[in-house]
């Protein structure tokens, strides 16, 4: 295939994708529009993208995956690291044959899109941030207590929750480590250099809300880093600041993201 190419099927392909030790449920619309690949919150399934999908409408190639233990089907892993999921990035694409793509990520998912744009930048369309891959350093020691309590008291809930889906097949010491390594990842000398070497179209999205286990003004202060980041890189801007919270917005400020989506898409579309 050309830098420019991608493989497309003729219909929606759901199946199972074989990688490391795992398998990852995916979901893969087909059809020539531009592919976009989601990347789900750090404990989410591939279901929250679905008003974004409605809003960009079928011209588009979705592709949708849950993460390792995340939803109903996707497996168990020894692995369930930051750059296990930067890897998955590349397995599902290379399993659907699309060579380059526009990555959107949400919370977690957009630490995801932010190292994977940096990393490929012939692969990367561009990317799109959904309140996350903010460069703060709201991590430590108290912060990391705090979280480890908070799941050792959701220890006993996420069992009867995990044939739902609506947690991951995870216990509650990989969650909070999963966690506590995200905070490492978001510190500014860890983030920073990763989001001045972005060369693709990168828009946020961000939101004014609170999100959940937030205190104050600290999701406002984490927000305020982006000045920062859109001063050093003219690749990144930020689209929109929507009224809703970090955990709605998805819900309830889809066309914003589905903007910036279409926004990224037309600049790499210039730059043939």
């Amino acid at each position: 295939m050309t830098k420019n190419s991608t493989s497309s099927t003729d219909s929606t392909w759901t199946g199972m994708v074989p990688v490391d030790d795992t398998a990852l449920a995916v979901t893969d619309t087909g059809g020539p529009g531009t592919p976009v690949v989601y990347l789900n919150g750090q404990f989410a399934t591939q279901g929250y993208w679905r008003r974004v999908i409605s809003e960009l409408g079928t011209g588009w190639r979705h592709i949708t995956y849950d993460e390792r233990a995340r939803g109903k089907k996707s497996k168990r892993s020894a692995d369930y690291s930051f750059e296990a999921a930067v890897r998955d990035v590349d397995a599902v694409l290379a399993a659907r044959g699309v060579d380059r793509a526009l990555v959107v990520g949400w919370s977690y998912g957009a630490f995801v899109a932010a190292h994977w744009a940096s990393r490929n930048p012939d692969r990367t369309l561009g990317a799109v941030m959904v309140e996350g891959a903010q460069p703060h350093d709201w991590l430590n020691e108290a912060m990391e207590q705090r979280i480890r309590k908070t799941f050792r008291r959701m220890s006993w809930v996420l069992p009867l929750l995990r044939p739902t889906g609506l947690t991951p097949r995870m216990n509650a010491e990989q969650m909070a480590n999963s966690n506590i390594e995200l905070g490492k990842l978001a510190r500014e000398r860890e983030l920073g250099p990763v989001l001045d070497n972005i060369t693709v179209p990168a828009r946020y999205v961000v939101a004014s809300g609170a999100s959940l286990g937030s205190k104050g003004d600290e999701q406002e202060r984490i927000r305020a880093s982006l000045d920062g980041v859109v001063a050093r890189n003219a690749n990144i801007k930020i689209s929109a600041k929507v009224a809703s919270n970090h955990d709605a917005i998805l819900k309830k400020d889809s066309p914003a993201v589905a903007e910036a989506v279409r926004e990224v898409a037309a600049l790499d579309r210039e730059d043939r």
